[in-house]
This record gives structure tokens, sequence and C-alpha cells, in this order.
């Protein structure tokens, strides 16, 4: 797993060589950033199931709930497959989209 902190959020990408094991390191490095935005990259080389991808949801509700955003990079997956609340998209320009209209809505109050 490899973290890089950019000026508004963090990007963790996959390095591992399965789902659980990225997985299980990313849950025991979660707390590290816990106030922070972060964008999540899972490397389409990895076989990830749906159901591995809602794992994340708690993750995902958690930083909504500390005001901050979680999105998933993959390209492999139907979004259509997903909550609302699990932000899944294809590219990082998407996932740094994400981030900036969820802060928006956050000064708005929404």
């Amino acid at each position: 797993m490899q973290f890089d902190k950019k000026e508004n959020y963090t990007y963790v990408s996959s390095d591992e060589n399965s789902f659980q094991e990225f997985y299980n390191t990313f849950i025991k490095q979660e707390k590290e950033f816990k106030k922070e935005h972060v964008i999540v990259h899972i490397s389409n080389e990895i076989s990830v199931s749906t159901e591995d991808f809602l794992l994340f949801l708690k993750v995902a509700e958690q930083k909504n709930e500390n005001g901050t955003s979680f999105v998933i990079i993959n390209t492999v997956v139907n979004v259509d497959d997903f909550p609302e609340n699990l932000n899944i998209v294809p590219t990082l320009q998407e996932a740094e989209d994400i981030l900036e209209m969820e802060n928006i809505e956050r000064e708005l109050g929404f």
C-alpha cells in the first residue's frame, strides 16, 4: 500500500496481490488519516467483488460523519450496483471533483 499526501487529501494506492491483503492494511492505517479526505485507488489487477467494495461502506459513512470525503477509484465495477453514499469513480480527476463538490455541499449546509 502506498500513501501520498496531497494538498487537500491523502491518496492511497494498492500494490498488494489480493483485495483482502489491501483491505486489512488499509483498515490498520485508516486511523492515521481519520480527519482527512481520502481517495483510494484499487488496482484493476486485483480481483474484487461487489461484496469487497461494500466493506468500504462503513468507512465512507464515518468519513461523511466527520465532515470529510472518501472516494474509490476503480474502472471495472458497475457503480450502479452500490449505494449512493459510496463514491466510486473511474479516474483521479473525477475523484478530485467529488471531493470538491462535497466540500461545497458541506459549506452550503447540505
